[in-house]
Order: C-alpha cells, then structure tokens, then sequence
C-alpha cells in the first residue's frame, strides 16, 4: 500500500505531479467518433465549441484492420483542430483506448502521449476490473508524460463494464490522483452479469412490478411498472465518486431512434448524481445538454433558498416549505452548475441571467 505521504509525488522522475483535485469541467456529451473514419473526422471542426467532450473512440467500435489507422487519425485531428483539447479550449478532448489486455493498448498509450499530450484531456480505459488496472496505467503515463515534457497530467476515467469492475468501484475510485470519473457501460456489464437482456442501455418491458390483485374482482386488469435495470450500478457508481471527489457519468444508450426514452434514462442518471452521458450521434448531444442543464425554475428556485439562508445556518420557510442548511446545500450544487456551464454555453448564459427571483 503506498503511504499517503507519497499519494501525491510523480510516479516517474521528470513526470508532472498528480492533480490533488480534478476540476468541475463542464461534460454533459461525451460524443464518441471514429478517428479512421474519413466524413466522421471531417465533422470534428464544426463540432469544436458545440459539444463538451470530444472522444476520440480507439476500442469496440473501431475493426481491428482499422486500429492504427485510428490512432494516427486521432493525431491528426488534435494536431489540425483549433480549440480542441487543453485547458484552455471550448471543447475537450478525450480518447478510449483499447482494453489492458489487447495488443493495441500500448501503442495507443506510447503513441497519443508523446505526440498529442498537450491537447489531450483525459484517456478512458475499458473494462477496468480493479485497482491494479490504474495503477498500470497511472505508473505508464508518469513515464510517457516525462519522456513528453508534459506540464499537467493527464486524467483517467474508467468504465465499469464487469461484474469484478462493480464489486471494487470504491478501489477504482481512490486507486490515482489521476481518477476523474466513471461511466456505466451496460451492454459489457450485462453480458458480463449474464443479465437476459440484448439491449445496450435503458429498461425493459419484462424487468416490472405488478400491483396487487383485488380479492373483490380478481380478473381486474392489473396495472404494471417497467423497472431500471441500472438503477442500483449507477446508484453505486454515484457514491463511490462523490466519495473521491470524482465524477459519474451515464454510458451509451443504444436505441439512437428513441430519443424519448433516451431523454428519460439521462434524466434518471442526472437526478442520481450524474453529471453526463455518453453520445453515440449527433442527435444525443442536444438530449444531453438539455437533461445535464439544470432548468431556469431549478435555478431560479436554488438562488431564492440561497439568498434566504443568509450564512446557512437555521432554517426558514419559502412558500409554504422548510428550507434548512441541507437544503441548501442541495441548491448549490444547482446555483454551481448552473454558473460553471453558464461560462460555456452563450444560451444558457442568457437563460440563467434573465432568471428573476
């Protein structure tokens, strides 16, 4: 076990130090691409300043006949893509390489480090079953981003995407100073667990509660309630990083044509704790922006609560409702969003400051 003295220190000599806190970048989208992928790559400039997260996708999606031809296009892009990536741009950049036990993963590691680390956000990693899998990963890129000159560290986000991955999500969380968050990837996850379900993400009919019969008139047609097959995964997600002080994100919903049904699973992941979603076309950005926004009357209600408070302690009533220091607490991490995305997003900056209270 390293000493806590130690948590902090490079884990190579020349390598940046750890962040001690990871930053409440704005990440609603998480909009996956395929670097090799010619007229998807020919978007990724219009795409700068419209969606928070830019994910260069180096795993499943990508053929293995086409996985250098993805990682040499994602250098390409970052290379030749005004404000992507960085601290400073609009839009961040982030790749998911390919899974520990691949033969891709250490070039695209080698690769995209020394060649884009500059611009490169955050690097998420598949299939991670356990706090030995960041440490790998977090001791390499020590070494890559010394051999790189890189000033700031990059950050790692794993998805939980196996049974064994769940069962340790609190090791994961704390295993780097480099964790910045988690995603749920259901379809793994659900093989994984042997769930009977071909679905990659959302409910199902058959996973239901039924309510009870009436003794009165027992052939009474019986109401039924379609369950979340993920609300205990993310729930737990959702305390192990709050517990860190990283951050949860919803994974992929497959359906791409029911963007109803999308719009609600990210609502569910957004009331929970989540702070994103992942994007698999164009058409999820605008649902997740939307469902990641809090709405002009959370706003406008989380700013009346903080302005009555005064300095937080005691407790006041607000039409006709107890307000205390929880309360309060709650609104600002509504008041707090609302603010950090308000700085990115011209729209809701103008939504937000036109709130009267």
């Amino acid at each position: 076990m390293r000493s806590a003295k130690d948590f902090f220190r490079p884990l190579a000599v020349g390598a940046p130090e750890p962040p001690q806190s990871i930053p409440a970048r704005p990440s609603r989208a998480i909009h996956f691409f395929d670097p090799s992928n010619e007229k998807m790559a020919a978007k990724v400039p219009d795409m700068v300043g419209t969606v928070d997260v830019l994910l260069g996708n180096l795993e499943d999606a990508v053929k293995a006949d086409r996985k250098e031809a993805a990682r040499a296009g994602l250098v390409d892009i970052a290379k030749g893509t005004a404000g992507l990536g960085g601290k400073s741009g609009p839009t961040q950049l982030w790749t998911r390489v390919n899974a520990l036990d691949s033969p891709w993963v250490l070039d695209d590691l080698t690769t995209l480090v020394t060649e884009i680390g500059d611009r490169l956000d955050v690097v998420m990693v598949p299939k991670v079953q356990g706090a030995e899998d960041i440490h790998y990963v977090d001791r390499l890129l020590a070494q890559l981003e010394a051999r790189a000159g890189l000033e700031e560290p990059l950050l790692v986000h794993a998805i939980l995407e196996t049974a064994r991955g769940v069962a340790n999500v609190e090791e994961i969380c704390g295993a780097s100073p480099r964790m910045q968050g988690l995603s749920l990837g259901p379809a793994d996850l659900a093989s994984d667990r042997r769930m009977k379900t071909t679905r990659v993400g959302g409910g199902h009919p058959g996973y239901l509660v039924r309510e009870d019969p009436e003794p009165q008139q027992p052939d009474k047609v019986r109401q039924s309630y379609q369950q979340d097959l993920w609300h205990y995964t993310i729930a737990r997600m959702v305390d192990a990083c709050a517990m860190h002080g990283i951050y949860p994100y919803y994974g992929p919903f497959g359906d791409i044509a029911d963007e109803r049904a999308c719009e609600d699973q990210f609502r569910n992941a957004f009331l929970l704790g989540c702070v994103g979603a992942w994007s698999l076309h164009p058409k999820q950005i605008a649902i997740a922006n939307r469902v990641f926004s809090p709405s002009a009357d959370d706003v406008r209600h989380a700013r009346r609560v903080v302005a009555a408070m005064g300095d937080g302690t005691g407790a006041v009533m607000l039409d006709g409702k107890m307000e205390d220091d929880a309360s309060l607490k709650q609104c600002l991490v509504m008041v707090e969003l609302a603010e950090q995305l308000a700085e990115i997003d011209p729209d809701l900056k103008k939504l937000y400051e036109g709130i009267d209270t």
